[in-house]
């Protein structure tokens, strides 16, 4: 029996202009530069401002051609002839200061060694953005559900985690070998599993990190020999052995390949006298315009009843797609400077000088609440995103960071007690390195009240490994 029933209910819906709008937000100043040309070869409305008149000139300026000279003028002047000559294969006013070596950036390198793999050209997309998300370090930064979840917002198709994994494993396998390793553990089996598991060190030394790597991590060297069944010998060795392994894929002497990544920054931030004025790198807005002639064309296509319908509807579908395209790049960049904005007000006192002990406390809720932005506007706006400040780029993620109490009452940024560690683990005695309780100690005398497990979590997040580690490597 077949019965109707109704129902009423609330359901919220992004739309797709929308969606494509926190996708641009989301670009940073490369990808726009690509998304824009795409844009203007797509659609025949969209046009890009020529050269300025300043630039014309230059240009006219230095193409010119100079007057005749006769060979007294010429043969007689006071001119070296070495100078000629050297003019003859590079101008003095773009002479280099040193020589310019070529060098390869590991991501795309292993992007030109996945290519080489059997994988679909959609598996290869995401490989790329894979790699794009490898940091310095060569570590994957997040991971892989938040990738996912990336992937699909960016793509508009669902990308399950199961979809990824052996495109990650893949990447793994690539020179250098274990790029894009999630963590510490994982770089170390990496390691691990290219060498023989028949010899018996290897294969207790890959039990302790696959088994016993949080033990290890904390010092509990008891624990490990109890789980695992090993004296205190077999343990030396195996500590040995661990030290003798690479901490990071991408080393920062560049052995394995020399990384050349280069920041564009997104905002230009500069400092006249107390008032720090923030503005855009580049405006891409004010250069876009929608051709006149192409617009009565569409009007007067409108009005002709005479015209194909599909003709019609094709000539009002670009219109209406680049003046939207034209005003999301200048809400974009409206909303990308109000954001900014609001991020110097709020760390004014760290883009005095960029001294990280003056950075506050701040999350993507406190800049949503001064700009009326939703904290996912803001997201997508600060990440891969640089700013070229007085005292170098900085990226914008590194400004939000969680808030402590210290002695005082008053709320410090956790970036700040994870600089206090670093600089306190960098002056210490290698040979009898502090332990996180020692660390504790240190911390509190600065006024710095935290807990034991809370430097343990900085440490870890730090990629510095416990004191018994760090005295083995020295």
């Amino acid at each position: 029996m077949i019965n109707q029933v109704q129902t009423q209910k609330q359901q919220y819906k992004i739309l797709p202009q929308q969606i494509q709008l926190l996708n641009l937000f989301h670009l940073n100043n490369l990808e726009l530069e690509q998304r824009i040309q795409d844009e203007i070869d797509d659609n025949p409305l969209l046009e890009e401002n020529g050269a300025t008149d300043e630039l014309v000139a230059d240009k006219t300026a230095k193409d010119a051609v100079q007057d005749f000279q006769n060979w007294d003028e010429y043969g007689y002047d006071d001119i070296p002839d070495y100078k000629k000559e050297y003019e003859n294969y590079l101008s003095t006013e773009k002479m280099p200061d040193r020589p310019l070596a070529e060098s390869v950036d590991f991501r795309e390198e292993l992007k030109r060694q996945f290519r080489f793999l059997d994988f679909s050209e959609k598996e290869t997309i995401y490989a790329d953005f894979l790699i794009d998300s490898v940091n310095e370090q060569g570590f994957l930064e997040g991971d892989l559900e938040a990738i996912a979840n990336e992937l699909s917002f960016k793509y508009q198709a669902w990308v399950e985690e199961s979809t990824l994994s052996p495109i990650l494993e893949a990447i793994q396998s690539l020179e250098p070998r274990g790029t894009a390793s999630r963590n510490l553990q994982e770089f170390f089996l990496i390691q691990l599993c290219d060498r023989d598991q028949s010899c018996p060190l290897i294969h207790n030394a890959t039990a302790v990190v696959r088994d016993c790597f949080s033990h290890l991590r904390q010092g509990n060297m008891e624990r490990i020999k109890k789980e695992l069944g090993i004296d205190a010998d077999d343990l030396q060795s195996i500590l040995k052995l661990l030290a003798s392994l690479r901490t990071r894929p991408i080393d920062e002497t560049g052995s394995s390949f020399q990384s050349n990544h280069s920041i564009i920054p997104d905002f230009v931030i500069t400092q006249e006298g107390e008032q720090i004025q923030v503005n855009l790198f580049k405006s891409r807005a004010a250069s876009l315009y929608i051709n006149q002639s192409w617009i009565n064309m569409v009007q007067d296509a409108e009005h002709d009843k005479t015209k194909d319908q599909h003709t019609r509807q094709y000539l009002r579908g670009k219109l209406n797609s680049a003046q939207w395209f034209v005003n999301a790049l200048q809400q974009r960049e409206s909303n990308m400077l109000k954001v900014m904005k609001a991020i110097v007000q709020w760390q004014y006192d760290y883009f005095q000088d960029g001294n990280i002990s003056l950075l506050k406390p701040m999350v993507l809720k406190n800049i949503a609440e001064k700009t009326n932005l939703d904290i996912s506007t803001i997201s997508r706006i600060t990440s891969n995103k640089y700013a070229d400040t007085p005292f170098g780029y900085i990226s914008l993620k590194n400004l939000f960071s969680e808030g402590l109490s210290n002695a005082n009452g008053e709320m410090t940024s956790n970036k700040v007690i994870q600089n206090s560690i670093e600089e306190i683990i960098s002056i210490e005695d290698k040979s009898n390195p502090y332990t996180d309780q020692q660390i504790v100690k240190l911390l509190t005398d600065k006024g710095y009240g935290i807990a034991r497990r809370t430097v343990a979590k900085y440490r870890e997040q730090l990629r510095i490994p416990v004191a018994q580690m760090r005295a083995i490597w020295g």
